[in-house]
């Protein structure tokens, strides 16, 4: 009787924490299917830039994990021709659709005080089907029940298996710089 009691305390705890949560007015997940992420490469013969503004990303306050998702096809270039290139020959859209970060929070914030904190997350990111551990430092924003995150960081394509043929390779950064800016909201339930 002992152990079924236990078992039945144990498995109600998460549900009871969610609801505690929730009646003090504190969502536990936060989220955005807009959020936007820019990329740049910078050479002395070519700028390349793109900007996705449908990356999504959820964030659970109570176990500080994070995870980030999106689709190669929605980088958007200013040039068309550009933009082809990047899906078909570079990133290998059709057989690479997503690029993504799994991972979790590396500092405690209290997300019930508005405030801005340094921070980093540490994860599995993934582009072009090749998954690396990497730590991304960034900022976030509490304010008005909104949580901002803010990073800049460098992708280099030789970790990830993006070839660039020789013949543009003079044309295109060996990093690729990347800047992420999410304003999550609380999940209705």
């Amino acid at each position: 009787m002992k152990r079924y009691f236990f078992v039945v305390v144990i498995l109600t705890i998460p549900a009871v924490l969610c609801q505690m949560g929730e009646a003090f007015g504190q969502s536990l997940m936060y989220s955005t299917s807009t959020g936007n992420t820019r990329f740049s490469s910078e050479t002395p013969l070519e700028n390349i830039k793109a900007e996705n503004k449908k990356s999504q990303a959820i964030l659970n306050t109570s176990t500080g994990e994070l995870a980030i998702r999106m689709n190669m096809r929605d980088f958007v270039f200013p040039n068309k021709l550009m933009q082809e290139h990047f899906n078909e020959n570079y990133m290998e859209s059709e057989k690479y659709p997503t690029g993504t970060f799994s991972g979790k929070m590396d500092k405690v914030i209290d997300y019930s005080k508005d405030g801005e904190y340094e921070t980093s997350a540490t994860g599995k990111f993934t582009v072009h089907g090749v998954t690396k551990t990497r730590t991304i430092s960034g900022k976030i924003k509490i304010e008005d029940g909104k949580i901002s995150v803010n990073s800049d960081f460098q992708v280099p394509l030789a970790d990830h298996k993006i070839d660039v043929p020789e013949i543009v390779f003079v044309k295109i950064a060996q990093k690729i710089d990347v800047k992420a800016q999410y304003v999550l909201v609380p999940v209705k339930k």
